[in-house]
């Protein structure tokens, strides 16, 4: 397992974490309720939305004394590490968090960093979470079609091409999404996957090299905003 995080602006801007966490990353998540009090009735509660999922996790930077394979991967100067997140942190820069094997594949930024020095050997603590970055988008009423018609005005009709736009099914990928997911949602079965990723390889292939791979390694690296053609 590896964690790699990227700016979703500037790709060439990364950061693979050092070492892995301390114990579990934790993902949390829960639902609003908005609470009215009924006369007689007592209080009811109606949910009104989902939260935005959260990830955190503890662990270390260590020293150039521990730079072995045994804790680190490729070691980093722990102060490099802390002034790169501490930047992305207090700039609010959205990411792109990846953790290989972990299932988590979303855009984030960074809600809380804390660190500290510990022993004599340059090693440092740290606590990190992030929250999922959800891009709000504000539509006039015209754009939404919302208003009254003016009198007199005939409604256009739809053309045929319209009509056959509608017929194709495209789907856009969404974090946390995997071909497997994808494929036992629109032909019934995860293991038809193949069949997604070969429909639209030339997409995926291009969406990894944006976000620096050199490979999607078969369609095992998606990601979110991907228009993928589920019609096969």
């Amino acid at each position: 397992m590896d964690i790699y995080l990227k700016e979703k602006k500037n790709t060439k801007s990364s950061f693979r974490f050092p070492s892995l966490p301390d114990k579990d990353i934790e993902l949390n998540t829960s639902m609003n309720y908005q609470e009215y009090d009924i006369l007689k009735k007592g209080t009811y509660a109606f949910p009104s939305g989902k939260d935005a999922l959260q990830v955190k996790w503890d662990g270390f930077f260590w020293g150039k004394s521990h730079n072995n394979g045994a804790l680190n991967r490729q070691w980093i100067e722990p102060e490099t590490c802390i002034k790169k997140l501490k930047s992305w942190m207090e700039k609010c820069t959205v990411l792109n968090l990846v953790v290989s094997g972990g299932g988590i594949n979303c855009d984030v930024t960074i809600k809380s960093f804390k660190y500290k020095a510990f022993g004599g050997a340059g090693d440092y603590s740290y606590s990190i979470t992030f929250v999922e970055y959800r891009e709000l988008k504000v539509y006039t009423t015209k754009e939404l079609g919302i208003g009254k018609s003016k009198k007199g005005t005939k409604k256009k009709k739809k053309s045929r091409t319209s009509a056959k736009k509608k017929t194709k099914k495209t789907y856009k990928v969404k974090p946390r999404d995997t071909l497997w997911k994808i494929a036992k949602k629109y032909c019934g079965s995860g293991t038809k996957w193949p069949k997604i990723y070969n429909a639209n390889k030339s997409t995926i292939e291009k969406a990894a090299k944006r976000h620096g791979r050199k490979s999607s390694s078969k369609g095992h690296w998606i990601y979110p905003g991907t228009v993928l053609n589920v019609a096969v």
